[in-house]
């Protein structure tokens, strides 16, 4: 009995999971949930009771996880996974969840986003937003960070890594070119993460100046001029240093860890055909 991959010579190819047509479904389902809850009160009237939307958090959690199940059982449907690569998930969030507590919040340092881009690029945009949401959900578990914005940045976090997976010239880019454009992604998907982030919470904070405030009754065109007022006088800098911390361990870490991952996933022979074969 032999394990073949369908790659060149017989290797094995270091993508795990296919995004069959089950999984995209599944994703969009996800997504779909995501934007709404994100961005629901800027089309909600004066009186819709905006400051509750701190209290959506248990029911999108509640949605998300099936769905978050939904995901990674279409991916098992479509043969995209197997328990190695559930393995393999389960590594990957955990060194996640640990890398996350080192920066200890500190300036935006979080060094767990770098960790993220990379694993996404090799293993898949399927994989990749499943990792994200666990690796979020148990460095939360881990730090105490358990709170309404927990399923948010489950969300962000899911959608960061997935990206990072649907980068091109996954079969054939390598080396320096690869590594740059990592970097780059890495440094713009660093601020997109703190934006989205930054949607939640600018819509229920309350006492703000009022400049930069949420206003309800506003049309949505003055409402995100405020919010780009709103993203630059109070996180740019800490988003900032999110991303030069990204693109810097990307730049010296990224190429070793690269050559680990593609490694790891041709050892375990993820999707690799099953023949026998008589002497």
């Amino acid at each position: 009995m032999n394990a073949r991959g369908a790659g060149r010579g017989g290797s094995v190819d270091a993508r795990p999971v296919r995004l069959g047509p089950r999984a995209v479904v599944a994703l969009g389902l996800v997504s779909l949930i995501g934007v709404a809850a994100f961005g629901w009160p800027l089309l909600a009237g004066a009186g819709a009771g905006i400051t509750d939307h701190a209290q959506d958090a248990p029911w999108l959690f509640a949605a998300l996880l099936p769905l978050l199940v939904g995901v990674v059982i279409a991916t098992i449907a479509d043969g995209g996974v197997d328990a190695k690569a559930v393995a393999m998930l389960g590594v990957l969030a955990a060194v996640g969840a640990a890398l996350r507590p080192l920066g200890a919040g500190t300036a935006g340092l979080e060094p767990m986003f770098f960790l993220m881009v990379l694993s996404g690029r090799v293993l898949g945009p399927g994989f990749g937003f499943v990792l994200g949401s666990v690796t979020m959900f148990a460095s939360a578990l881990l730090t105490g960070g358990v709170g309404p914005w927990m399923p948010f940045q489950m969300l962000a976090m899911g959608w960061f890594t997935l990206c990072a997976g649907l980068l091109p010239g996954a079969d054939r880019l390598r080396g320096r070119g690869e590594v740059l454009m990592l970097a780059v992604y890495g440094f713009v998907a660093a601020f997109a993460y703190g934006t989205v982030m930054n949607l939640y919470g600018w819509t229920i904070v309350q006492g703000t100046a009022s400049g930069v405030s949420f206003h309800p009754e506003d049309p949505v065109g003055e409402n995100l001029v405020r919010f780009g007022a709103y993203v630059l006088a109070t996180s740019l800098g800490w988003d900032l240093g999110r991303a030069v911390l990204t693109v810097v361990l990307t730049v010296t870490v990224g190429p070793t860890l690269l050559k680990a991952l593609r490694r790891a996933t041709r050892r375990a022979a993820f999707e690799a055909q099953v023949t026998f074969e008589g002497r």
